[in-house]
């Protein structure tokens, strides 16, 4: 026989554990009608972009040095885990006043909901997997503080009275497959939503370049002159990839032009595209960091898209970008005309765009980090001031003018590595996107820059691979790197955090030579 004591505590983890499993049924069903309808109105993504939208500025730039590309999902884990403890909390309620119990349970899905539905660029059906969600976990929870009740036909494991056992294994049983099910048939409907980039692209009008052979082919550690497609970093707001029907997707400029104009993929495609070799840099991204990419970009010139509104007249100096979701990113209008490359893409490296880089279309501008100029998953340009409006970031406090700061960055050999001594090649890449790399340099241990080799020329707007060969003695050394553009600017060494301009300074890396 156990303890009254031993018996009240595990009275008090088996409804907890009730709340959690009934909580979990609830998700998992919520998740699956998203997946149906509105994949970001499922409940744990709606409250986790709404943390996003909340996080202060300083709290999303230590999240992304920290966890870099994994800060999303530590995020969804930790509101997950936040969720379960108050389910375990109304599990526990319940088993001593049911409807308390049910009511938080039901307010957990009620928050969620309403959360969904005040996302910009929500509808009706967005408070619709929370709702399901809300019906399941309650009645989850009472079904089986129900069979819990029903009292005991045959000794508890515990003993004494208690729940019946094979009621309560069925019963939980049959929920925990039910929730399996429910979960795996919402992930497949949603591999199965992102699946079809399978699109014609035109042949480009004025195609690029032929592109030269990069220097990772001699020195191993180098970044590859272009970047592979599914290696192309990823920074954005978005816990889940919009799954955007590419035939009843559609384009529209509007604002302050001389008339709306709207775009199918197909009329973008007939339109006159052009390819071009462009790097582009998250402002996210920190002296020597990875959020940055070359890549050979297929698109329409943003400049014909908005000639076809009519802009000869307008007043506006932004373009305020909005994509499926409602997410808002402000350019400069001047960007767009002053000739350089700027481009609605839909073809990157030869096919279409991935889900994750934007498709069908994004705004790609080189010479601007990409939350002033890279709106992916892009439906609308409205041309407005920035008096006017505000977009995502601006009302955040970012820069609203945000050219890419000339950098360079050490790939080889790697921070804190051991190294054999004797010829060791020092590599990386630069860019100065709009001018072009001139030179990079090389210090080893605070003595004098040395002119390091450069690897090809692509474009202006392309970062250069470069190398020096280093005779390197034993010992711990520090080696940094600077680069100078083709206007004779050189890389600032003045430290500067991503905000709200974009990081700035020198790398400088210890290495053990052996």
């Amino acid at each position: 026989m156990q303890t009254p004591e031993r018996q009240s505590r595990w009275h008090l983890l088996r409804h907890a554990a009730y709340g959690v499993l009934a909580t979990v049924v609830g998700l998992a069903a919520a998740h699956l009608v998203a997946a149906l309808t509105v994949p970001a109105a499922s409940p744990v993504l709606a409250v986790g972009s709404t943390v996003i939208d909340l996080t202060p500025t300083p709290l999303k730039e230590w999240a992304i040095r920290q966890f870099g590309t994994a800060d999303k999902l530590i995020l969804v884990g930790s509101v997950i885990v936040v969720v379960l403890v108050l389910a375990a909390v109304a599990g526990v309620v319940a088993a001593r006043r049911e409807t308390p119990g049910l009511l938080i349970v039901v307010g957990l899905a009620g928050i969620a909901g309403l959360l969904a539905v005040l996302r910009p660029g929500s509808g009706p059906l967005d408070v619709v997997p929370a709702l399901v969600a809300a019906v399941v976990a309650a009645t989850s929870l009472w079904w089986l503080h129900r069979v819990d009740d029903r009292g005991s036909v045959e000794p508890s494991p515990q003993g004494g009275d208690g729940p019946t056992r094979r009621g309560v294994v069925l019963a939980s049983g049959g929920l925990a497959a039910a929730a399996v099910t429910m979960g795996a048939l919402g992930r497949w409907v949603t591999s199965y939503r992102l699946g079809g980039t399978d699109v014609a692209l035109p042949v480009a009008t004025d195609p690029a370049s032929s592109f030269p052979a990069g220097l990772e082919e001699m020195y191993d550690g180098i970044t590859p002159l272009r970047t592979p497609t599914a290696d192309f970093y990823r920074v954005d707001t978005r816990l889940s990839v919009p799954a955007v029907d590419v035939d009843s997707w559609t384009l529209t400029i509007d604002g302050d032009v001389e008339r709306e104009v709207t775009l199918t993929f197909d009329d973008l495609t007939k339109m006159r595209t052009v390819e071009r070799d462009i790097t582009l840099t998250c402002v996210s991204n920190e002296v020597g960091g990875p959020y940055v990419g070359g890549a050979r970009w297929l698109g329409v010139p943003l400049r014909d898209i908005l000639d076809r509104a009519g802009i000869d007249a307008t007043k506006a100096d932004q373009i305020l970008s909005t994509d499926v979701d409602g997410m808002t990113i402000s350019t400069p209008l001047d960007v767009a005309l002053d000739g350089r490359d700027a481009l609605i893409a839909i073809g990157m490296n030869g096919g279409p765009l991935p889900r994750t880089n934007g498709f069908p279309a994004r705004m790609v501008v080189p010479g601007l980090y990409g939350f002033v100029s890279a709106c992916k998953w892009i439906t609308r340009m409205t041309l407005t001031t920035y008096e006017a409006e505000q977009a995502y970031w601006t009302e955040r406090e970012w820069a609203i003018d945000a050219p890419i700061k000339i950098s360079s960055r050490i790939d080889t050999p790697k921070p804190l590595s051991s190294t054999a001594g004797g010829k060791v090649i020092v590599g990386g890449i630069a860019w100065a996107q709009g001018v072009g790399i001139d030179k990079v340099e090389v210090r080893i241990d605070g003595e004098a820059w040395r002119p390091a080799q450069l690897g090809p020329q692509v474009t202006d707007d392309y970062w250069r691979q470069w190398y020096l060969e280093w005779d390197a003695e034993p010992g711990r050394h520090l080696i940094a790197c600077r680069a100078t553009n083709k206007d004779g600017d050189v890389q600032s060494d003045v430290r500067m955090t991503p905000f709200p301009e974009g990081s700035s300074g020198v790398q400088e890396i210890s290495v053990s030579i052996t």
